[in-house]
């Protein structure tokens, strides 16, 4: 079990990873994103994440950031600690959320994040006071407006025929890429990636069927490096190659 209070830097690298007891993530200062079950946010200063145990989680920051983490080590804990606070408690720790902590809360924060918290009495005492006053209230952080979807998927369709990168998507939405692809993944079911494959393929089967275009041109105009990858990727999501989908065309048309 790790010190109940520590300060953790966090950069580009992606962290991903779950943990058999719940935590939480205060910002100090950057911006942290942050993505639990599907669902992205980003914290920052006076923001908080709830991460409770086992949840599998990823975070990273593309500029740094510097959080102060409070890992609770069970519910007996809880209970010695915060008395008639531990039951709020425990209902604001059983489901992932992203917080936005009041004045006085950041305040506290920010007093334990300068405090000698390698002290265990100062590490124990602030964590069950921190506790306590997150048990009384806090706000849900500021929801996330809608990915713009529409001009995502206009970008997808005038560059099939190129390279086309996650990074790409998520410089339209404004976003970094981890907190894009949960974002993506949480308001469209699948992944950026996912969605770009299938555009691929039911563009190329739309060209097939709808001109006499060769079938290497069609591989080349929805983004396939070579005639035997656009053949396989057809396969696989129709089970007909590109032959059979012209010819079936045909025959339903004569």
């Amino acid at each position: 079990m790790p010190p109940i209070l520590s300060l953790r830097h966090y950069n580009h690298d992606q962290i991903v990873h779950s943990h058999q007891h719940t935590q939480l993530v205060f910002g100090l200062r950057g911006q942290l994103d942050f993505e639990m079950d599907g669902r992205g946010s980003r914290i920052q200063p006076q923001q908080l994440a709830v991460v409770p145990s086992d949840t599998r989680h990823a975070c990273g920051s593309a500029s740094g950031s510097r959080c102060l983490i409070l890992d609770i080590p069970d519910d007996n804990w809880l209970q010695q600690r915060l008395g008639h606070h531990s039951e709020p408690g425990r209902r604001l720790l059983v489901k992932p959320a992203a917080l936005h902590l009041s004045p006085a809360q950041s305040q506290l924060v920010g007093w334990l994040a300068a405090s000698p918290i390698n002290d265990p009495v100062i590490s124990e005492q602030g964590a069950a006071l921190l506790l306590a006053s997150l048990a009384g209230g806090c706000e849900p952080a500021m929801q996330s407006s809608p990915l713009p979807l529409a001009a995502i998927h206009a970008h997808v369709e005038r560059h099939l025929g190129h390279p086309l990168e996650v990074r790409d998507l998520a410089r339209l939405a404004g976003l970094s890429v981890p907190r894009f692809h949960a974002r993506f993944v949480s308001e469209t079911g699948m992944t950026p990636m996912e969605f770009v494959r299938r555009r691929r393929v039911q563009q190329g089967r739309e060209l097939l069927i709808g001109t006499r275009l060769a079938v290497g041109e069609i591989a080349a105009r929805v983004g396939y490096a070579s005639q035997s990858a656009f053949t396989a990727a057809l396969s696989r999501e129709f089970g007909m190659t590109p032959r059979a989908l012209r010819r079936e065309s045909f025959d339903n048309r004569g």
